[in-house]
């Protein structure tokens, strides 16, 4: 199947490197793409500057697909702890990553390409909320909603490289898209701290719940 795929820049990249990109992204080292145009011109704009919308072709036929979307949030959660840098600064916190990192870790660094949420710096911010037991499982899946910042489409190997080929680009103005950009972000910390964080239902999971019971992923109330 070929998919069109967009990545967000303040300049034009025509060859993006294998093993070029940072180390603590979300699903490590790699190529973050997504199907959004418009996603991406956020992305590539600054308060200052114009950015750029590289446009790809990828033939993904002969490619492996780990899609993170099948998995719970915890599993998601486990990968951006093996590969973000967390304040953990909590016992709690801890405890908590090394539960999930041994209980809900996934082999997605065996595939080609990997498919899932994107953590920006406001939702990178829930999940640390989660980890110290101050929102539980659902609030924190209602969380990563919010926005709509849809999902992030990530080249991992270097047979994924060599598919991937340079279509053109379409220029993101900054006066346009950095106020786009800004207005989500806010909304979305703002939904989260007057609707969500302050929102407790009876029957809601935390992760001191999740120690205690050692609740693994196969539970029912993770889904």
């Amino acid at each position: 199947m070929e998919k069109i795929i967009y990545y967000g820049s303040n300049k034009i990249i025509e060859k993006p490197l294998f093993l070029s990109g940072k180390v603590h992204n979300d699903y490590g080292m790699g190529f973050y793409c997504t199907e959004d145009k418009n996603m991406v011109k956020e992305w590539g704009v600054s308060k200052e500057a114009d950015g750029f919308a590289n446009i790809y072709r990828i033939e993904t036929d002969d490619l492996s697909i780990f899609d993170l979307s099948k998995y719970t949030i915890l599993h998601w959660l486990s990968v951006l702890l093996e590969n973000r840098i967390f304040d953990i600064s909590s016992a709690l916190a801890n405890e908590a990553k090394a539960y999930l990192l041994e209980n809900f870790s996934l082999p997605y660094k065996d595939y080609d390409i990997i498919i899932g949420y994107r953590a920006d710096d406001s939702y990178f911010s829930f999940a640390q909320d989660f980890i110290n037991g101050t929102i539980s499982v659902r609030q924190l899946n209602n969380a990563m909603r919010l926005g709509n910042l849809g999902m992030q489409f990530v080249l991992k190997s270097k047979k994924a490289f060599e598919e991937i080929k340079f279509v053109g680009y379409e220029v993101a103005q900054s006066n346009e898209w950095f106020s786009k950009k800004e207005k989500r972000d806010k909304g979305a910390r703002r939904q989260y701290f007057d609707v969500e964080r302050n929102k407790r239902q009876r029957g809601d999971l935390y992760i001191i719940q999740i120690l205690d019971e050692e609740i693994k992923a196969d539970d029912a109330r993770l889904r």
